[in-house]
């Protein structure tokens, strides 16, 4: 029998700058989606850029090569990932004139 974990790491949070979420054990897992749900987008030309990062310690981070499309409305947006260590975190990228993007992350394990 597998297991599986459903968490909300991010829950309705407004970000105007670059981000990180926060981090997560996943190393028990053979397989991860991060679901990303946009609620509210403002600002001029507002794009979020965002990808997976992986980390050897929990502290100091790299892509992993998975990544979102570009978000630039509300709605529920995924990646999956099925090659990862121990840690696991999203990090967004944000460009527009005054734009800021309330939004959750939840991540889903299973192995």
């Amino acid at each position: 029998m597998k297991n599986f974990q459903a968490s909300a790491v991010e829950r309705r949070i407004t970000v105007t700058h670059d981000f990180a979420s926060h981090p997560m054990e996943a190393g028990w897992a053979s397989e991860a989606i991060f679901f990303i749900i946009v609620e509210e987008v403002s600002g001029a030309q507002a794009t979020l850029e965002t990808s997976v990062e992986i980390s050897a310690d929990g502290i100091n981070w790299i892509d992993e090569g998975t990544s979102f499309a570009a978000i630039h409305s509300p709605g529920h947006y995924a990646a999956k990932v099925s090659h990862f260590g121990n840690w696991l975190r999203v990090h967004g990228k944000i460009t527009g004139t005054n734009p800021a993007f309330k939004l959750s992350v939840h991540l889903h394990l299973k192995g």
